[in-house]
């Protein structure tokens, strides 16, 4: 039988239409209320998006009986909070990335949830896409070898607006958090936790990261590159370079392609399809389980990227006026 989850969104921009629209896609997957600061803007956000219920408050969307699972798809300095509210009204949470804006905010989300007993996972996308597991299913199987080195980049220009999520401080703008948490995960996905941390970063006029290089090290001298940028267009492509060859992955967050590249072999072609569906029936599964965490995107992980980010902020002296 379908496991059925009522799903609650917690938040009625963007990115919460966009969880609506793939989960749809899911089996069992209800989308049974939405909440919003305004009660105009969710019963609009419901009418849209075929939502049963639409409420003008976030402590009234999580109260809500027929509400198993919340996704909190707020701007970042609000994951925590929201987070931590749907966590002490006993739902699971879905928290869209970054999963906080700075390691405290990780461990207390992360303390609540295995405290409760409740379901926790950061909503990294592109971990559960079919690319990035035929991706993961290579490494596993040893088809380049050892990984050694590993290039992924993410930047776009995003219109000059300073009172922007992606360029005012108060938001948590900036190239780090917004799509530096990408790089920084398919890094952590392919060689873990690093070693050593190296980070420049271009500070705007607003006092945001709008370009950031890092590049990490790793205990068995693995290395990663990575680029972020809100200001700047890059290709959006990874690379994993192994001793017996190399993995490409255009587009590598949204990715529908990825190559397989050995010495005098014909390239293996991937093909596949991208969206959020594909998370959201991981969190459907773990709770059809019973489990608490999922073995995809563990809340161990999470966190280490979390501090990685905070390391990183420190390097590049980026600070937000709420810290």
């Amino acid at each position: 039988m379908t496991h059925t989850v009522g799903w609650g969104i917690l938040g009625a921009g963007r990115i919460a239409g966009k969880f609506a629209t793939d989960a749809r896609l899911v089996p069992g997957a209800r989308l049974a209320a939405v909440g919003s600061r305004s009660a105009e803007k969710a019963a609009q956000f419901a009418r849209q998006n075929g939502v049963e219920r639409a409420y003008g408050s976030y402590a009234e969307l999580v109260a809500d009986p027929g509400v198993d699972a919340i996704y909190v798809a707020t701007p970042h300095p609000m994951h925590c909070e929201h987070t931590l509210l749907a966590l002490d009204a006993g739902k699971a949470v879905l928290c869209e990335k970054p999963f906080a804006v700075a390691t405290r905010e990780a461990r207390q989300m992360i303390k609540r949830a295995r405290e409760r007993k409740l379901f926790l996972m950061e909503a990294m996308w592109t971990r559960f896409n079919p690319i990035t597991a035929q991706v993961r299913q290579w490494l596993a199987e040893g088809r380049i070898g050892e990984p050694r080195l590993a290039t992924v980049d993410f930047g776009f220009r995003a219109a000059w607006n300073p009172e922007s999520r992606l360029l005012n401080p108060a938001l948590a703008g900036g190239a780090l958090l917004d799509v530096g948490v990408y790089v920084l995960a398919y890094a952590s996905m392919i060689f873990g936790r690093p070693a050593q941390i190296q980070a420049v970063a271009h500070i705007g006029e607003t006092g945001v990261d709008e370009q950031t290089a890092m590049v990490l090290r790793y205990s068995g001298g693995q290395i990663a590159s990575l680029a972020c940028a809100v200001r700047t267009p890059t290709p959006h492509n990874a690379r994993i370079d192994g001793t017996e060859g190399a993995i490409e992955i255009p587009a590598f967050w949204h990715a529908t392609t990825a190559r397989l590249i050995r010495p005098k072999e014909t390239p293996i072609e991937a093909a596949g399809a991208h969206g959020f569906q594909f998370e959201i029936a991981e969190a459907m599964a773990c709770l059809a389980a019973g489990q608490i965490e999922s073995r995809h995107m563990p809340l161990d992980e999470t966190l280490a990227i979390a501090e990685t980010m905070d390391e990183v902020r420190r390097q590049i002296g980026l600070t937000y006026p709420f810290e």
